[in-house]
C-alpha cells in the first residue's frame, strides 16, 4: 500500500482553512481523511463527537498528555487541543492522506516530530477582514475576540519567516482559495487515484 505524507493545514481562526477543509473532504472524500483533534472546548451547534472532535475533560486530556498521546498539543482560550498519534494512525492504515488542522503552536510541536509532514498556512487577507469574520460568528466575547486577535497576529508573523510553511495561500476568496490548495495537493491526488 502506497503510503503519503500527511498534510498540516494551520491558520488563524476565521480564516477559511475548515471550510477549505470541507470543501477538499467533500471533493476528495476517498482521497483525504481528516485526523480528529482532541479538545476540552465545549461543541460548537453542529459540531459532532468523534467526526469535528473528540470532546472531553480536562482529566482526560491531562492523562492522554501524561502518557505521551500526543503528536501536539496546546492549550487556548481557556481549552486544551490535541492531535493524538492513534487519530494520524487510524488515518495512515486506511491508506488515505492525513489532514491535520492545527494551530502554530501545534505546527512547532509536529516540526519536532518525526512526522514530515507539507505544511500550508491559510492566512486572511487582513486582520481587518479576519475581525469581521470572527464577530460573524457570534459565538466569541470581546476577550475571546481579543485573545484570537492576538494569536491570529502572532501567527501571521510566525507564517512570514522563512521555512515556517511549505506553501503560503490568501484566503480572500474562496474558490480562489480552494484552486491553489487543490493545485498544491493534486500530485498526492493523482498518486493516490492511480494506487
Amino acid at each position: 500500500m502506497t503510503t503519503f505524507k500527511p498534510v498540516v493545514l494551520s491558520g488563524p481562526s476565521g480564516s477559511g482553512k475548515s471550510t477549505l477543509l470541507k470543501k477538499l473532504m467533500g471533493e476528495y472524500q476517498d482521497c483525504f481523511a481528516f485526523s480528529v483533534s482532541h479538545t476540552t472546548r465545549k461543541p460548537r451547534p453542529g459540531e459532532v463527537n468523534g467526526k469535528d472532535y473528540h470532546f472531553i475533560d480536562q482529566d482526560e486530556m491531562q492523562k492522554l498528555i501524561t502518557n505521551d498521546a500526543f503528536i501536539e498539543h496546546a492549550c487556548f482560550s481557556g481549552n486544551m487541543y490535541g492531535t493524538s498519534k492513534q487519530a494520524v494512525h487510524d488515518v495512515v492504515d486506511t491508506g488515505k492522506i492525513c489532514i491535520l488542522d492545527i494551530d502554530m503552536q501545534g505546527v512547532k510541536s509536529v516540526k519536532a516530530t518525526d512526522l514530515k509532514p507539507r505544511y500550508i498556512f491559510i492566512q486572511p487577507p487582513s486582520l481587518d477582514a479576519l475581525e469581521q469574520r470572527l464577530r460573524g460568528r457570534m459565538t466569541e466575547t470581546e476577550d475571546s475576540l481579543k485573545k484570537r486577535m492576538d494569536a491570529a497576529h502572532a501567527e501571521l508573523q510566525y507564517a512570514a519567516e522563512e521555512g515556517a510553511y511549505d506553501h503560503v495561500i490568501v484566503n480572500d476568496d474562496l474558490e480562489t482559495a480552494y484552486t491553489k490548495l487543490k493545485a498544491i495537493l493534486i500530485e498526492d491526488i493523482t498518486r493516490y487515484s492511480s494506487s
